[in-house]
């Protein structure tokens, strides 16, 4: 009888404690839910023509790390340039405009790309392409007939990122890097060599695979806050029509500046393609562009993939033409040294050439319309975990969420100084 008492005792025990862990999980389920209607509410009352100040310096009641929902706490991992020690998370929003469309960028710019491989790069061309001719060192039908089960090429443009999967040579090794969880942190299975998956170099420096520097969802209206369409700046938009660009400048800066600004433009002849080439040669100050550039374009169509960059790694930067591994570097020196001068895209041109301006000006923005929310979750005494990737667009008057993919199966993606942070506030708890 004792013995039969102890056995059903321990049964119990170990089906309360996974009645716990159950409850523990569905807990942290819906405080990521939670988290995506506060990044939903953040967007809709900071994130104003595409212009989102610092959350974390400007606004200190916006909060990423471990913010409770009921019994449960949930982080928003994000990336950052300041990070100074690899094992340790950054968190916040990401913006999608940082990284680079597969459905816009060049091979050059795809082969400029840490990992990348010509062969990917071509398929890539391939993938997304609307004819069945193959490029060079790509793939189209007759490479993917030869798989097992056999299928086609898209020959379309790229709906998810997950999509490369799909695509020839698109190897889980080049796609991951040494980020098998996709967090952005050097984790200790990351660092071990051969000891555990993944393979690794053990060099202390987390290597990600493509997929941290690529988007699809990166675009940005042509219209105005007020939904009337942006002013075009380009050389044959104002060949054919200056008079809306004078109206603009002179109801923002006066009619006396505004001459000043148009004469240097319109006597230039040269045939500007970007905004931010616009702003060079216009002559206005700083503070001038800042008031202006949300209602500025340099397209009759909305522009999708340009790259935002005040937000942009410097990896991604040096895939553009004009800025290279050469002017990466200083560009991204200049933001993590001048916080306050992001209001616009006008600081770049104290650092590059005016041919490197009017090479990559047409791929660059200051704006960002859509973002990641990578929200992980845990549950009450820290049991459970969730991760949720949501992507909201914010270029309507209310975000939306345009993706959402559970990655919980990726595990733990909080590092082990935030679990140790997490004991220790249970045990004071106690």
């Amino acid at each position: 009888l004792v013995v039969l008492a102890i056995y059903f005792a321990n049964s119990m025990s170990l089906e309360l404690r996974a009645a716990q862990n159950r409850v523990a999980t569905i807990t942290a389920e819906h405080a990521a839910t939670g988290a995506a209607r506060y990044v939903g509410y953040i967007l809709t009352n900071y994130g104003t023509n595409g212009i989102m100040p610092n959350l974390i310096q400007d606004l200190p009641e916006f909060r990423t790390e471990a913010v409770p929902v009921g019994e449960a706490y949930f982080w928003l991992l994000g990336r950052s340039d300041q990070q100074t020690r690899p094992e340790r998370p950054a968190f916040g929003l990401i913006d999608e405009a940082s990284k680079l469309n597969l459905n816009t960028a060049t091979v050059a710019m795809l082969e400029a790309l840490p990992g990348m491989t010509a062969e990917l790069a071509a398929a890539i061309i391939d993938w997304r392409d609307e004819d069945s001719d193959p490029t060079e060192n790509g793939a189209e039908d007759e490479i993917y007939a030869r798989l097992s089960p056999p299928r086609r090429a898209k020959n379309a443009p790229f709906e998810t990122v997950e999509e490369l999967r799909l695509v020839h040579g698109a190897t889980l090794e080049l796609l991951y890097g040494e980020d098998t969880n996709l967090n952005g942190t050097l984790d200790p299975n990351e660092n071990d060599g051969d000891n555990s998956p993944p393979y690794d170099n053990r060099d202390g420096r987390l290597d990600p695979g493509i997929l941290e520097y690529v988007t699809v969802y990166s675009r940005q209206p042509n219209t105005r806050a007020d939904g009337s369409a942006r002013v075009n700046v380009s050389r044959n938009a104002l060949t054919q029509d200056s008079q809306s660009l004078r109206e603009l400048l002179e109801e923002r800066l006066g009619t006396e500046r505004a001459t000043e600004v148009l004469q240097p433009v319109l006597l230039s002849g040269a045939n500007i393609q970007s905004v931010l080439e616009f702003y060079r040669i216009s002559g206005m100050t700083a503070d001038e562009f800042a008031l202006v550039h949300t209602d500025l374009t340099a397209s009759n169509n909305p522009p999708e993939g340009l790259v935002n960059v005040n937000t942009a790694s410097e990896a991604v930067m040096a895939c553009l033409p004009g800025i290279g591994f050469d002017n990466a570097p200083a560009l991204v020196a200049f933001r993590q040294a001048n916080p306050g001068r992001l209001d616009s895209m006008a600081w770049v041109t104290e650092i590059l050439e005016p041919d490197a301006i009017a090479q990559c000006g047409r791929f660059l923005t200051d704006q960002a319309y859509q973002f990641t929310a990578d929200v992980a979750a845990v549950g009450p005494n820290g049991r459970g975990f969730h991760r949720t990737r949501f992507v909201f667009d914010n270029s309507d008057d209310t975000p939306r969420i345009i993706f959402r993919r559970d990655l919980t199966s990726l595990g733990w993606a909080l590092s082990p100084w935030v679990r140790e942070e997490i004991q220790l506030a249970m045990e004071n708890q106690r």
